[in-house]
């Protein structure tokens, strides 16, 4: 049975029936302790159920999986992926869940031509930092442009922004900003939270005072329970005003312990574990099995599309284990995850897929986002605008 990692694990995936096989190494940095630990189990969770699934061998070579936590600590990055490359001679690594993290191992990649595969950081700029970054998770603009739009597409004149004070929150204020007025909308207050150890009440206040119709939200996975906990300690799931946002509010992982106040909340976001198909039916049953019950969310479809793109550029190389190679077989790769259709941008290394408008409802006796509205292969907005 696979478990989360903790601290500094190695994990040597023995799940074909490889031997005397030269080892292909993988090495995930993320965080399994501290503050964003869920963000870490899950990456891990669906790293580690790829290998469960599609067993530990391809074109020739034994995958090792190598998984080490950084705390959500930059400077533990950076330690930890130098010794992964020169110590354990890793062929790629893995992980980074929050953007400060990919960004100090972006030089160390560009450096020893490693292969990074980015599963969870959402700013846009982060494939710009390394030619050899691929992303496999999402840019955090995509579905805030989408959220932003539909918004003023129905009827929502007057918003007010609150957003974690870090570069994935700046891309959120800013790209809902522009969707929004784009439609009509008028953004009446823009307010950023803390980062670390945030404390909602007082900006959810300023917002209730501001009596926008809605009010969107962006703050990373793990802190929207507490968000919604103070949302409605000040009163505001009665006053009217419609809270709604990126997938991240929310989180498939945390969703059911926010309660019946989520229901009908409306979001935009590229995974569901609802998503109805059976490789993503398939998929959040493994997860669950594997992990004593943990319902897979969006950092766990990204691990294991992020483990899809390094066996299927192996498979093209032909077993090769030149970085640039293996990068180049990864632009512009297409195939169909428990997301839906995905696409590497062969121009960018970013992510194509579908964003979906979903609500939140109860099915079973449990909650979950129920998609109601495809937009189709959505590229990264950021890029796209700087391209005109």
């Amino acid at each position: 049975m696979l478990r989360p990692v903790l601290a500094a694990t190695t994990v040597l995936a023995v799940l074909g029936s490889a031997q005397a096989q030269e080892a292909y190494k993988i090495g995930l940095v993320a965080p399994l302790t501290g503050p964003f630990t869920s963000t870490g189990k899950q990456v891990a969770a669906g790293a580690q159920f790829y290998l469960q699934q599609n067993g530990n061998a391809v074109a020739g070579k034994r995958i090792e999986l190598l998984i080490k936590d950084d705390a959500g600590i930059a400077d533990q990055t950076r330690r930890l992926v130098q010794e992964l490359i020169v110590n354990d001679k890793v062929n790629a690594i893995a992980g980074f869940g929050l953007t400060p993290l990919a960004l100090a191992a972006a030089p160390l990649a560009t450096q020893s031509k490693t292969p990074m595969i980015v599963m969870a950081a959402a700013t846009s700029i982060v494939t710009e930092r390394s030619p050899y970054i691929v992303r496999t998770s999402f840019a955090q603009a995509q579905p805030v442009v989408v959220i932003g739009d539909w918004q003023a597409k129905h009827g929502m004149k007057k918003a007010v922004s609150m957003v974690s004070d870090f570069a994935p929150g700046y891309d959120s204020e800013t790209f809902f900003k522009d969707s929004f007025t784009r439609g009509g909308g008028q953004v009446i207050e823009a307010l950023r939270i803390p980062l670390q150890n945030p404390d909602f009440a007082p900006f959810l206040q300023r917002a209730r005072d501001a009596t926008p119709d809605g009010l969107f939200v962006f703050v990373p996975a793990g802190q929207a329970a507490t968000l919604m906990r103070q949302f409605v300690e000040r009163g505001l799931d009665k006053s009217g005003i419609r809270l709604f946002g990126a997938g991240d509010l929310t989180d498939d992982d945390t969703l059911n312990n926010m309660g019946d106040v989520m229901l009908g909340t409306v979001t935009a976001y590229f995974y569901s574990a609802a998503h109805p198909s059976e490789k993503n039916r398939a998929f959040v049953d493994g997860v669950r099995k594997a992990n004593n019950g943990m319902r897979a969310n969006f950092f766990a479809v990204s691990g294991y599309d992020g483990m899809h793109v390094l066996y299927e550029a192996l498979r093209t190389t032909g077993g090769s284990t030149d970085g640039d190679g293996l990068v180049g077989a990864m632009k512009g790769m297409k195939w169909e995850s428990p997301r839906g259709p995905i696409s590497i941008d062969p121009e960018t290394r970013d992510i194509i897929q579908n964003i979906y408008i979903r609500r939140v409802e109860k099915k079973d006796g449990e909650l979950w986002n129920i998609e109601f509205e495809t937009i189709p292969d959505v590229k990264d907005p950021v890029k796209a605008a700087a391209k005109k």
